[in-house]
């Protein structure tokens, strides 16, 4: 039997053909990885097997569940389970004592409906990923950045799209006087962006923008075993809008590399990151961007935080980035055209040689649960590449109930954090009361005409004409005082001031070159 380490992930290996076993050193987990292959070669278990051994490693992990498949880590594996037969089999073969078990989960789902809502501020957003969100051309970036600008100035904060749009209205209404401070702004520019947030909203991605917000603390904690928890993103509804998904992940990562300080080499990572379906982060987009990743991707390990890319083709990842992924699990690449055979042989230039097979010929022949792996080994020399079976989960393989999900967002160390949206004084409602002052007989009408859809933002409820601030929320410093400490976004969320707002979208600015 294959002895636990706890310095490593064992994956797998193990029978007469793969008779290395394998594992992922802990140590290197912040190098970053790749999990590729053809669909239906066994890509979720082995992002599967890796979060359970990054969370019994004590390592927190974020993955989005976009086929609804992985929420089975939350319930231990169970012998009537249809492939638990295979199971057994594969570990007797491999030396492995399998033992079911389930780990401790987060889930979160942007609209609230599978997990418990996830939110950002358009101020945290930043006009360049909004921008992306919103497909924007150039000028039309250019109102949106003078519109970022405007509202540090006016002190009108950006928290949700009503936020946005009573702002665009302000410029539309006000653009020659506005062109004279900022530079020139079109009426139809603004025109324009406001019909793409009313196809983002169309689309769910008003639950994306508001309050409360995420607090980056929360991806990162702990069970009272010693576990990492695993935050799980409903992604299944989430994936029918690929570019907010890929864009809300993008600024995931840019928050966690803004907000952790630098760590250097440790035992563990602080964070694992796991990005499925990582060809939506790339597709379409500009080169500035994709170099902008590149950077995050070689700096953010420095900072504990390691990233794992899930995608069909290792083709899909820009060569850059691909250098960056020293932890590898190639599973079936299927050679049915030139350009097929192309990526195969691609694929296979970039593993260490082994004399004992082509490799080539190894990932296209590599039945469904195996694979062709190669894990950083000491000095973080890349392990040469071997044929390997992986090893079968230990928790639940597919989706849990209903009634399931619901227990374990009821236990949830976050319950009922987030739930409850709130709507404090904002760009809306200042711009507001400004039309109130003037004394126009349309300024009231007007709020109701372009702005009566916040209505559905806050439980349908009448908007009050004062709402009082919220209550301070309570710190958590027991659960990790070295992170909260740098999180400071979320007291500037609650300043709500121009210096704040400026402090945090400047940090991002630097990541993304502006």
């Amino acid at each position: 039997m294959v002895e636990a380490a706890t310095d490593r992930i064992f994956v797998g290996g193990g029978g007469a053909e793969y008779a290395v076993p394998k594992s992922l050193l802990l140590g290197y987990g912040n190098r970053h990885g790749l999990i590729a292959g053809a669909t239906g070669t066994g890509k979720t278990v082995t992002l599967q097997i890796l979060a359970e051994g990054f969370s019994a490693a004590g390592v927190p992990v974020f993955m989005a569940d976009v086929k609804g498949d992985l929420a089975g880590i939350a319930a231990p594996g169970s012998a009537s389970h249809k492939l638990h037969d295979a199971f057994i089999k594969r570990a007797a073969t491999i030396g492995l004592d399998l033992q079911y078990r389930g780990f401790p989960v987060i889930f979160w789902d942007m609209f609230g409906q599978q997990g418990h809502p996830v939110r950002a501020t358009v101020t945290e957003m930043g006009p360049l990923l909004l921008s992306r969100l919103l497909e924007l051309s150039d000028p039309q970036e250019g109102v949106l950045n003078v519109a970022f600008r405007l509202s540090d100035d006016e002190e009108l904060p950006l928290l949700d799209l009503k936020d946005l749009q009573a702002l665009l209205t302000y410029i539309a209404e006000n653009a020659e006087e506005i062109s004279g401070r900022y530079g020139l702004v079109a009426k139809e520019s603004v025109g324009a962006i406001q019909r793409r947030l009313l196809v983002m909203e169309n689309e769910g991605g008003a639950g994306l923008f508001g309050e409360p917000a995420l607090e980056l603390a929360d991806l990162m904690l702990t069970d009272s075993n010693g576990f990492g928890r695993i935050s799980i993103l409903a992604a299944d509804k989430l994936m029918n809008a690929p570019r907010m998904y890929a864009t809300f992940l993008l600024w995931l990562l840019s928050e966690l590399f803004e907000s952790l300080p630098e760590v250097g080499d440790l035992e563990k990572p602080k964070l694992v990151f796991f990005f499925d379906e990582a060809h939506l982060l790339f597709k379409d987009a500009p080169k500035a961007l994709v170099s902008r990743v590149e950077q995050v991707a070689r700096l953010i390990r420095s900072k504990g935080v390691g990233v794992y890319f899930i995608t069909q083709n290792p083709a899909d990842v820009p060569d850059d980035i691909l250098g960056q992924l020293g932890n590898r699990v190639q599973h079936a690449l299927r050679a049915f055209t030139a350009k097929d055979q192309k990526d195969l042989a691609k694929a296979a230039e970039t593993y260490r040689p082994n004399p004992a097979f082509k490799i080539d010929e190894a990932i296209r022949d590599v039945g469904t649960g195996e694979a062709v792996t190669s894990f950083l080994e000491a000095k973080g020399i890349p392990g040469i590449a071997e044929r390997t079976l992986i090893r079968p989960p230990s928790s639940q393989l597919g989706p849990i109930d209903a009634a399931v999900r619901a227990e374990v967002m009821r236990a949830s160390p976050v319950a009922g954090k987030y739930d409850t949206v709130v709507d404090r004084d904002s760009a809306w409602e200042r711009l507001r009361a400004r039309a109130g002052k003037s004394g126009g007989s349309a300024a009231e009408p007007q709020g109701e005409r372009e702005f009566g859809h916040a209505k559905r933002w806050n439980g349908g409820q009448e908007e009050a004409e004062a709402r009082p601030e919220p209550k301070p929320e309570k710190t958590h410093a027991s659960r990790s005082d070295s992170i909260l400490t740098t999180f400071t976004k979320s007291f500037v969320r609650q300043l709500g001031t121009r210096t704040g707002q400026k402090v945090v979208r400047g940090v991002l600015g630097t990541i993304f070159g502006r």
